[in-house]
């Protein structure tokens, strides 16, 4: 009997239908309160760096961002044929400011976000007035930069500490460029009337190998982390790298006491501007004792050295941020924002602070800034 059949058919087709009816009326139709919605899939996003830092291309095949830093859903890219489609843009501004890159200007999508990078000093970043109207972030190692990269930074520690390298010297400094008129050069030449202070890097004519930096000023019971100049957060690899993660206690000039201790333990380091004079800087280094020293390193105990070295690590960031940057933000006048000026129109720059630690600070003099520094 084909008819039977065909009603049986038309009777089972009508349930199928029914039944994919209502369910997928279920997402559509309100849920009872504290019923979670099935989550949706989180679109992913793609971050174009318009020309790498230095021209030197890391390795982006695979998911980078999720396999090295956890950052989930985020392709990094330097195809500038996906221009249109990146959901943010990066420019490094040591290739904006040498001509390396131009801006895309008239390629650029209404709405896009353009998200400008340095990590820089002002002293030694030049063509900002020419930039003013065409950011919407900047990425920094300043706190208040919309997306914040410090140099690195302590993290909780989740091993013991290593123990400490030998010290067989006093006081070690590398520097590559070395200027008469930076105020560090003038530390460094009345310092060393003092105390024997080793001196290496292209600048001596002693350069060190990346391998060799650690473990040759791990050898010195004190490191110069002289930053080239002294501005906002201008906290670099000097501090993290060649002073802490080496094992020696840093002597920094750059900003003041109050910003590093931002950053990390103020009974982890020595500031220059705790002394009246240099004089004073060196009479308390030399004469220091062994378990005076000692207290310096307490923070060992618990927090450990991160570095943020990888580019792709400080582009992964972006992604991260992302949800939280502001809209509609531009900043107007680029280069005041970087000297210290105003922030971008209608909205001052949000940004996520460091953290460092407690502790008693070593009884250091604090006699302020002197004339002769």
């Amino acid at each position: 009997m084909p008819s039977g059949r065909l009603l049986v058919k038309g009777l089972l087709g009508g349930v199928v239908l029914l039944t994919l009816a209502f369910w997928n009326l279920k997402f559509w139709l309100p849920l009872p309160e504290g019923v979670p919605r099935p989550r949706q899939p989180q679109a992913g996003l793609t971050v174009l760096i318009w020309h790498w830092p230095f021209g030197r291309p890391a390795n982006l095949s695979g998911d980078v961002c999720a396999t090295l830093y956890g950052v989930e859903g985020c392709l990094l890219t330097t195809n500038r044929s996906l221009l249109r489609q990146a959901d943010v843009v990066v420019f490094h501004h040591r290739e904006l400011q040498s001509g390396q890159a131009r801006l895309p200007l008239g390629e650029r999508p209404p709405h896009q976000p353009w998200l400008w990078i340095t990590l820089e000093s002002p002293s030694h970043t030049y063509g900002l007035a020419r930039l003013g109207g065409i950011f919407n972030w900047v990425m920094t190692y300043r706190r208040d930069s919309d997306v914040f990269m410090p140099y690195g930074e302590l993290v909780p520690r989740a091993s013991p500490a290593p123990t400490l390298p030998p010290k067989d010297g006093l006081v070690s400094w590398v520097v590559s460029n070395y200027h008469a008129g930076q105020r560090r050069a003038a530390v460094y030449a009345e310092l060393a009337k003092h105390v024997p202070v080793a001196l290496f890097g292209r600048a001596n004519g002693r350069p060190l190998c990346p391998a060799c930096l650690v473990s040759t000023t791990g050898r010195y019971r004190f490191y110069l982390a002289f930053e080239n100049s002294q501005h906002h957060d201008y906290i670099t690899e000097k501090l993290w790298r060649n002073a802490l993660l080496a094992g020696a206690v840093p002597v920094v000039l750059g900003p003041p006491r109050a910003t590093y201790e931002a950053f990390l333990p103020p009974d982890a380091f020595i500031h220059v501007d705790d002394f009246g004079s240099v004089r004073e800087l060196a009479r308390f280094l030399s004469g220091m004792n062994a378990s005076c020293y000692q207290l310096f390193f307490r923070w060992r105990e618990r927090l450990a050295v991160r570095l943020h070295a990888d580019w792709r690590e400080r582009f992964c960031t972006i992604c991260s941020r992302y949800p939280h940057l502001p809209r509609g933000r531009v900043y107007r006048d680029l280069e005041a924002w970087f000297r210290g000026g105003d922030g971008p129109q209608g909205e001052g720059p949000g940004g996520a602070g460091g953290g460092g630690g407690g502790g008693e600070v070593p009884q250091v003099p604090r006699g302020g800034t002197q004339e002769g520094f």
